[in-house]
């Protein structure tokens, strides 16, 4: 991709920007890293994070390049339902609230979702879900990393390949570092740019264009984007909400940090982050709607975040999204490198191939196993081949499977096994038939309720009778 004309910083801010916060990320993973003793500690921060980190990694991890850049595009798509259809990704959090405090103690001892699925409904069942969470884990890390190449292209006119490039080695850099110590330090910190920078970008917003001069443009050039009934919109707005509890219900990057928190933290961190989080995708999405009144050329949908801001604020403004959208990047990637990679290393690699490896080399596989995922990640980026709203929600039909046979399977030990395992393979395909011949704002809805279907319908026929001590006394990922 070539450098942008609309371009609003000089390719030499846009650098000194990256380079100062790649230094200051790379250096406090580090610094943090220093205190992941074994491999509990670097998978798992020792198990002792407390409510405010982990109400803060929480919150961090959810604002991903997605919100932040996505929500204006869907924004620019559907209008006021986008944004506020995106917003309701914060139930997805808060219905974890008593999920994680169900797994912190159901297994105390436990690693990964992968564990709890293998134990409670067998091995065809686990291998199902790892198939669709590691895709699931890779589609969520290329829309990153194609977010960050976008944005530093937008705002600064560096080529697309480039600044991709740059931001996935930094996240990857500090991950291997620090593990996840050092992501949820730095996702702290973070969160307070995040929070800040999105205050200042949405008054700013307000007070250069105003509602009245923004809801006149809007009526007089898209006036649907403020119909509270099309039809596509209203679909999306529940296939939103169902696609975010998949996301958070079945990903290992919630999952981890259940077992990381100190006991009674997963229930009240996971609760804060979705109220403190709600707010964030209608304040990203909300500039999105000044594009008519401002006459913006918007050459892709989702580059329209950072061109809106740069537009109405300049250079300034311009520095100020970089830096926050880069701050939401980096909490994402460098969570989703971590849980992934202990998704990898033990249901894969220790779980099919070396059974009996030590933690010793556990612990150094972690760090070659990051490394990995960033590769691979930055491979299915160089191409660019769609939007970052088209490549997340084709996620949707995989995850909106998992919502059932996760929930029931916490909650109900008659669930029966095998009809969780057809549960996710049905309400993929179905929900993936959808996405191609109605349209992405269904795939989740048509996922999750074949899904829900089959798991009610399996166990009223054939009911288990699953013994909850099995995943209290499994030592199996320790051994």
């Amino acid at each position: 991709m070539n450098s942008m004309q609309s371009a609003t910083l000089d390719a030499g801010t846009g650098w000194l920007i990256l380079a100062v916060f790649s230094i200051i990320w790379i250096a406090l993973g580090g610094y943090l890293g220093r205190r992941a003793i074994g491999l509990e500690g670097y998978m798992l921060a020792g198990r002792k994070v407390g409510l405010a980190l982990g109400t803060a990694t929480a919150m961090a991890t959810w604002v991903t390049s997605n919100t932040t850049m996505a929500a204006p595009q869907l924004a620019l798509q559907m209008g006021v339902w986008g944004m506020l259809g995106y917003s309701l990704g914060s139930v997805g959090l808060m219905l974890f609230a008593p999920l994680a405090k169900r797994i912190h103690g159901l297994m105390p001892a436990g690693f990964t979702s992968g564990d709890f699925v293998r134990l409670r409904y067998g091995k065809t069942t686990w291998r199902v879900f790892l198939a669709i969470s590691l895709f699931y884990g890779f589609g969520w890390l290329v829309s990153m990393g194609m977010a960050g190449g976008v944005l530093v292209n937008a705002l600064t006119g560096i080529d697309y390949r480039i600044g991709m490039s740059v931001i996935l080695a930094v996240c990857v850099l500090y991950t291997v570092l620090g593990g996840l110590r050092a992501v949820i330090g730095t996702d702290f910190l973070q969160t307070l740019i995040i929070l800040v920078g999105v205050v200042i970008l949405a008054w700013l917003a307000i007070t250069e264009v105003g509602f009245e001069r923004m809801h006149a443009a809007v009526l007089a050039e898209r006036p649907e984007l403020l119909n509270l009934l099309m039809p596509a919109a209203i679909m999306f707005l529940f296939n939103n909400l169902l696609f975010g509890v998949g996301e958070i219900f079945h990903s290992n990057v919630w999952w981890s940090r259940a077992f990381a928190f100190r006991e009674g933290v997963g229930f009240r961190a996971y609760l804060m982050a979705g109220v403190f989080w709600m707010p964030i995708p209608v304040v990203a999405g909300f500039i999105a709607l000044t594009v008519p009144a401002l006459g913006i050329n918007v050459p892709a949908a989702d580059m329209v975040g950072p061109l809106v801001a740069a537009n109405l604020l300049g250079a300034g403004g311009a520095i100020l999204v970089f830096i926050v959208v880069f701050a939401a990047l980096a909490s994402s990637l460098d969570s989703l490198l971590a849980a992934t990679s202990d998704l990898i290393l033990t249901d894969i690699y220790k779980g099919h191939f070396r059974p009996r490896a030590s933690e010793i080399e556990l612990a150094c596989a972690a760090r070659w196993v990051v490394v990995g995922l960033g590769v691979l990640a930055w491979l299915l980026c160089l191409p660019r081949l769609t939007t970052l709203a088209e490549l997340l929600y084709f996620t949707g039909a995989f995850v909106a499977s998992t919502i059932w046979p996760i929930a029931a399977g916490l909650f109900w030990r008659r669930t029966n096994p095998a009809g969780a395992a057809l549960a996710m393979v049905a309400g993929t395909a179905t929900g993936l038939a959808g996405y191609f011949l109605i349209g992405f704002y269904v795939a989740a809805l048509i996922s999750a309720a074949v899904s829900m279907s089959i798991v009610l319908l399996s166990t009223w026929l054939r009911p288990g009778d699953f013994d909850w001590a099995v995943l209290a006394n499994d030592r199996e990922v320790q051994a």
